[in-house]
């Protein structure tokens, strides 16, 4: 498996794929939780988003290699 993904002729890195993708799904997640009240429990709601979304790239990295395998 190459580090770069072809898009129209211009290859993309990998991992820049996966956070775009990962971003779209932050964002669903947030409003979610927004929705959900959640954040009136955090202390930080900038330090919990930062977290989260390290958390949703981790997963999908590994998502994305185990379809790729």
């Amino acid at each position: 498996m190459s580090g770069e993904i072809d898009i129209y002729g211009v290859y993309v890195p990998n991992l820049l794929a996966l956070m775009v993708a990962t971003l779209l799904v932050s964002l669903v997640v947030r409003r979610v939780l927004a929705f959900l009240g959640v954040y009136a429990l955090v202390w930080h709601r900038g330090l919990f988003d930062i977290a989260l979304y390290v958390v949703l790239l981790q997963g999908m990295s590994l998502l994305s290699q185990w379809w790729l395998s």
